[in-house]
């Protein structure tokens, strides 16, 4: 790290240890622990996920920003009760990233990607084991705090790494069929708990069959909210041109405008 780095590392940190100072810092920053700041942390990640979403680069560069900042949070919290600094955070990752990639710094070599990805793991659960971690599970170390499609794909992931694994999509999709006729028939029984099984069921093939097409899961249902948004919107908007409340037409009027607001988005718009 050069020395203007450095510098702007450095004032990063006071200024954060300015904002906690107890007597003239800021009220909001000094009351908040690891536990009210853990929510905001998750929230910047996805605020930088939804900039690179959006190709937006320059909130790309203000979301990163808000993210360090957690990490510098983070850091600041840490080292007020005396259990590390930012700059072990920094040495831990670094000793991280050499250890996890022999065949960067350490020559070894790996016939292709996933030779890689399985020395990962390996590596990753020899450390799990250096650290007095007992469970030896394929599936151990999957954090629990992820959101949980996030859970899902990790346990997928671990999975096929020991060759549990659908060989494509198309057995996925038959699964897919099979989960959602058992859905319908516990629509059927009205049970809510059986309801709620066979749905999470659905909603865990789902994430598998996005692992299978390549596709990120999260980025999806972005895109799937964008539209789902963007439409809704012009059809308020084609309500509202009319003199007309869009919550006042009944379902098949709202139906059409529906139609209409996809229509306009196939030709390129209104």
């Amino acid at each position: 790290m050069n020395a203007t780095a450095r510098a702007d590392i450095d004032r990063l940190l006071a200024i954060m240890a300015r904002l906690r100072d107890r007597e003239h810092g800021c009220p909001w920053d000094v009351e908040q622990d690891f536990d009210s700041i853990a929510a905001y942390t998750i929230e910047e990640a996805y605020e930088v996920a939804d900039a690179i979403d959006r190709r937006d680069h320059a909130a790309l560069k203000d979301e990163l920003g808000d993210l360090l900042l957690q990490v510098v949070f983070h850091a600041r919290m840490a080292e007020e009760a005396g259990l590390f600094d930012f700059d072990d955070v920094v040495n831990a990752i670094s000793d991280k990233l050499v250890r996890r990639h022999p065949h960067v710094f350490a020559g070894a070599r790996y016939a292709n990607v996933e030779e890689q990805t399985r020395a990962w793991e390996a590596i990753k659960r020899s450390e799990r084991s250096a650290n007095g971690e007992g469970d030896h599970s394929a599936l151990a170390g999957i954090a629990r705090g992820l959101p949980e499609w996030r859970r899902a794909l990790k346990l997928q992931q671990q999975a096929a790494a020991v060759g549990f694994d659908w060989p494509g999509p198309g057995p996925v999709l038959d699964k897919l069929a099979e989960e959602i006729a058992e859905l319908r028939e516990e629509f059927a029984r009205g049970d809510r708990d059986r309801l709620e099984d066979e749905l999470g069921d659905v909603l865990f093939v789902v994430v598998n069959l996005a692992r299978h097409a390549g596709v990120d899961f999260s980025r999806a249902l972005r895109r799937a909210n964008a539209k789902f948004e963007r439409r809704f919107r012009r059809m308020e908007a084609l309500a509202a041109g009319a003199g007309e409340s869009l919550h006042r037409k009944p379902l098949a009027e709202q139906d059409a405008l529906w139609e209409q607001a996809k229509a306009e988005e196939r030709r390129g718009g209104p």
